[in-house]
Formats: C-alpha cells, structure tokens, sequence
C-alpha cells in the first residue's frame, strides 16, 4: 500500500511547470485564485496542478502553475478555466526539484488539495473536486 500511495503522490507532483507572471479576467472561461498561508517556510516554491478527473492522480493537471513562497504564503490563480469539473493538487517543493520527496514512503514535502479532505490513503478524487460554472472561484489550501 505504501508503494502504491508512493507512486501515486510521485506522479501528482512531478510536473513541468510554468512560474505565473500575471492574472488576466478572460471572457473564454473564470478565474480560479488559491490562497495557501500555511507554508512552513519560505524555501523553494509551491507547485499547483488543475486536475481533470482523467488526470487526477496520473501526472501533470491541464494547467500547472509554479510560486514563490512569501511570508509563509502565495496566491495563485488559474485563468480562463473553462466550465466543468476539476480538483486542485498543491506540495510544497522545499528543494526546487519539482517532485515529490519521501523517506521509507511517506511524503517529506507537505502538500493539500481543494476542500481539503483528511485522508489517510491517497489522495481521491472525489473529495477534492468542485465544479466551475459562470463565476470565479477562491480556494483556500491547508498543507
């Protein structure tokens, strides 16, 4: 099971990311913006993947999102999302090696998600999605 939960957290997280350079409202969809202020430490970056149902879990999310961590905090946002379902997956990449890190097979890096389920197995889609409909989004992640 350990191994398992390993592999999946491993996928989630080893992303090609793009550092976000500025938030724009678009006609073509709404705007996501995900507020983190629980961040141990202002090392590395946060890591944010918008996750499809298909991609939940399997690698990098429909659009992914790379920021400096600032007073213990960063705020994102994802724009131009179109209507539909999605999760969002967040970790904190301490070492700015842009995966996941474990020991023995637990995760060393914090991470949260959307609604932030408490689990005790990996990550389901099903507690961490939410819909987008005609208006913006904020979500507010707990590591």
């Amino acid at each position: 099971m350990k191994t398992i939960y390993t592999l999946l957290i491993a996928l989630i997280f080893t992303l090609n990311v793009n550092a976000q350079t500025e938030t724009k409202v678009t006609s073509n969809g709404q705007n996501i913006t995900v507020t983190i202020q629980n961040i141990k430490n202002d090392k590395g970056s946060v890591l944010l993947g918008l996750h499809t149902e298909d991609t939940f879990m399997k690698g990098p999310g429909i659009k992914n999102l790379k920021s400096k961590i600032e007073n213990g905090q960063v705020t994102v946002t994802f724009t131009n999302v179109e209507a539909g379902n999605y999760a969002i997956m967040a970790m904190h990449d301490e070492n700015d090696n842009n995966r996941m890190d474990f020991e023995n097979g637990m995760p060393l890096e914090s991470y949260g998600m959307s609604n932030n389920p408490m689990s005790y197995g990996p990550p389901q889609y099903q507690d961490a999605k939410f819909e987008v409909k005609d208006k913006d989004l904020s979500f507010n992640i707990r590591f």
